[in-house]
């Protein structure tokens, strides 16, 4: 009988996840050599290609897409396993939470500095992961709680609005009219679809960005450090405005994201998990009322 190792199940979502066996191999700090003899070591085990190999292009197979489901499952409950078997406090709750990149960028930091502040024996795993990879996260079971840019159409799922967030785009320089600013040092952020797509229809000429990032802190820290303008979320630069450091462009429209909280109806901790997102709607409302 092939065996099987708990990092083979590891190595495997981070393949799936890059897409790439050497960008696997450094998120992981190992040899691309022994993701290879893991993967190799899994599609023995199972009799079963789980990725098509081609240059540049690496693909999960039917077989591959069947698995991922259940790697993630076994990798959550063995970090369980290990986490509650080593946490001997009473009464500790465990928490496993994800969002998008510009969500904690925005707020969610935020909000993890006060429910950790109010729950001193709550333990949290946090992640960072796309919308797809979220989605399927919490309706397996494998994450308690997410938030992210689109509400799913899913039966199985609670959605609750956190909030709607206002993209405005700002500039280093003071003064500067929406053509100017989007002519030289533009930043474009990808916040989602449904913002690229707006974004196209109002700007559909503009010259290529200096900088193309799903990150708003990335770009922000940018525009500090080597000037620009971009689209950013209000939080992100409201503090930067009131101290001069960055300006509204008064004439360039406004665009708009709506934050939701995912979690599944027959989670175990609903009843506490609804309290947490009440606390990230009052973490959100207290930000944009400073």
């Amino acid at each position: 009988m092939q065996f099987v190792d708990i990092n083979d199940f590891r190595t495997f979502i981070e393949v799936s996840r890059t897409r790439h066996f050497g960008q696997a191999a450094k998120n992981l700090f190992i040899t691309q050599s022994a993701v290879s003899a893991r993967i190799r070591q899994l599609e023995d085990a199972l009799g079963k290609k789980l990725f098509v190999r081609q240059r540049n292009n690496i693909q999960l197979t039917t077989e591959g897409e069947q698995l991922l489901s259940y790697a993630e499952i076994i990798t959550t409950a063995w970090n369980s396993a290990r986490h509650t078997i080593g946490v001997s406090e009473k009464d500790s709750v465990s928490l496993v939470v994800g969002g998008m990149p510009g969500l904690w960028d925005m707020t969610l930091q935020d909000w993890l500095h006060h429910i950790y502040t109010e729950y001193n024996k709550l333990f949290i795993h946090a992640e960072i992961h796309g919308a797809n990879v979220l989605h399927r996260r919490v309706l397996n079971g494998t994450m308690d709680l997410a938030f992210v840019y689109s509400a799913p159409l899913n039966d199985q799922l609670a959605v609750k609005v956190v909030s709607d967030i206002p993209l405005k785009l700002v500039s280093s320089c003071a003064g500067k009219a929406v053509h100017d600013a989007t002519a030289e040092k533009y930043i474009l952020v990808d916040w989602g679809e449904t913002f690229l797509n707006g974004h196209a229809q109002y700007f559909p000429d503009i010259p290529a960005p200096v900088l193309h990032t799903d990150s708003g802190r990335i770009a922000c820290d940018f525009i500090m450090n080597c000037g620009g303008s971009a689209y950013l979320a209000e939080p992100m630069f409201s503090d930067y405005v009131r101290q001069g450091k960055l300006h509204i462009v008064e004439d360039a429209p406004s665009f708009g994201r709506t934050a939701y909280a995912i979690y599944h109806k027959d989670n175990a901790k609903k009843e506490f998990i609804m309290h947490l997102v009440e606390s990230a709607q009052q973490t959100v409302a207290g930000e944009q009322a400073c």
